[in-house]
This record gives structure tokens, sequence and C-alpha cells, in this order.
């Protein structure tokens, strides 16, 4: 029987398995799809599925940089614990040094790693270390000088926040400050050329009602929401923040002192977005017991 793409995302759909795992089963069960999967049971291979229902949350931003380009990814576990495991981290690392060749997240998914995907071998991961994990995002950034900095590293170069930092002159000093300042401070951007249209938006329209309730003439009330404008892209984008290091100047100010210039930024942080689900602890020590 031919063995279809179709037939192999059919599979991989039910089970987790890898695509390579998936079209092997297929293959040695001649198209069966109920023997393919329990030939993935018996390898082990179907675990995935059991896990891929649970929150992962937890894990590692990993960093790297080679030349004039950084990346950061962001690899979920379901508990810290995992994000500990040193065989957890080889990997993150290896997905990282990978993503230096790739463009975005899908390619790197799909990049071989040791003879597997990406993709594959996080699937692989997931039945030997029992949790659902997932490659979740990956950002790059290029410049003439790009520099990363880890906030509570768990090993070299991959922590609970990866900042990369892209900027014009050779001042790494200066440029691992700032990176620790955008860990810290978390700038919604660069500066306000690039802020999102619809975050400045709706601040404008928030700051527009509160001064409208001032009962003030409508000329006057421009010119307030030009200098409250300005007040809000200097507490939201990079450049114009007070400098963590000396906050008698803004990170440009700082920037043109140090001989360089910032150019851009990627922050990354673990589980950021992702909706958790608490449960207590005897609801958690019930549900390992039962498996």
């Amino acid at each position: 029987m031919a063995i279809t793409a179709a037939l192999v995302k059919e599979l991989r759909d039910m089970t987790g398995a890898g695509m390579m795992d998936a079209k092997k089963a297929l293959t040695e069960t001649d198209g069966d799809m109920e023997a393919a999967v329990d030939w993935l049971r018996t390898k082990g291979l179907a675990k995935a599925a059991k896990k891929s229902g649970r929150t992962a949350a937890e894990g590692l931003v990993a960093v790297a940089v080679s030349g004039g380009r950084g990346i950061a990814v962001e690899v979920n576990s379901e508990t810290d614990f995992v994000a500990k495991n040193a065989e957890f981290q080889t990997m993150v690392k290896s997905i990282a040094d990978a993503a230096l060749g790739v463009a975005d997240v899908d390619a790197l998914k799909a990049t071989d790693l040791g003879g597997k995907t990406v993709e594959d071998t996080i699937t692989a991961k997931i039945a030997t270390i029992g949790e659902n994990m997932s490659l979740r995002r990956m950002e790059s950034i290029e410049g003439e000088t790009v520099v990363s900095y880890v906030h509570n590293a768990a090993t070299d170069g991959m922590g609970r926040i990866g900042v990369l930092v892209a900027m014009t002159g050779d001042n790494a000093e200066f440029g691992r400050q700032v990176a620790m300042h955008v860990a810290a401070i978390n700038p919604a951007s660069l500066d306000e050329s690039d802020i999102d249209p619809e975050l400045a938006e709706r601040e404008k329209a928030v700051l527009t009602e509160q001064a409208r309730e001032s009962g003030k003439p409508e000329g006057v009330i421009e010119k307030m929401i030009v200098g409250r404008m300005k007040k809000f892209y200097s507490e939201v984008t990079l450049l114009n923040q007070a400098f963590v290091v000396n906050p008698d100047l803004t990170v440009a100010a700082a920037a043109a002192e140090a001989g360089v210039t910032v150019t851009g930024f990627v922050r990354l942080a673990v589980g950021e977005g992702i909706e958790k689900v608490e449960e207590d602890f005897a609801a958690e020590v019930a549900k390992a017991v039962q498996g």
C-alpha cells in the first residue's frame, strides 16, 4: 500500500509521534493505521500524545550569536524541574545552534538535528522525559554588533529571559548594559516610529478622554495630549526610557556617549502569554498517583 503524506499526517495527529517515526510505522505495517498506532506504542513513541494536552509554560529561552546575527528560542516544558535537567538543556542548546542557520520557527522545526528534525527530536524527548514540550518561538536580529544577555541563567546561554541587542559601533560592555535594561524594563518597542499603532492609538484614546474630563477647550486638550503621549513614549520605548545604569540619561543619549547607536532588540521570557491552569497541591499529587 502506498504511504501517502495524508496518511502520515493522520497518524501523527492521532499519536503525536514524529513525522519519520509515523512514516516508518506505516511502512512496517503496510499502511494499516491501527497496527501502526500499536507499533508506535510498542516503541514508546506514542507516549507524546498523552502529554500533548498538558500546559507547557515552563522551560528555557536560549540565545546564540554568530557574527552580526543573533537568535533567541523558547522551548517549553511543563515543570521547572525539566528546565534544570541536563538532557533537556543539551537539546535546547542544539536547537539554538541550529536556529542560527534558519529564518523562522517553522524552518527550525524542520531542520535536521543529528538525523531527526528538531520537531521529531522534541517528540522523542517527550517520550523519554515524560513531559509535554514544545518549540514555541524563535526571534532573530541582525546588526553591525549583536550582544546577548540571559537573566536567571540556568546554564551558559539559557535561562528565564533572553535578550539580544543590535547596534552600530563596537562596545560590547555597553551593549550588555542595554540588554540588562531590556530584561528589567521590558520596553514595547525601540522608539515611537515602530511602536504597535494599535497600542499607541489605544493610549491616545484613553488620554484624550481623561483630558476632556478636565473641561478644558479642545485646543488646550490637543496640547495636553501631545505632552502626555511624549511621556507615554518615554515610558514604553527603549531609546526614550531613562537608562537604568544612569537614569539622568535616556538610553539614546547614553548610547551616543558610548559611541554606538542601538538599532534593535529582542526579548523573550519563558511562558509569557501562556495561560496556566492552577491546581492545588493535593489535586496535583492525586493526579500523579493516578498516572
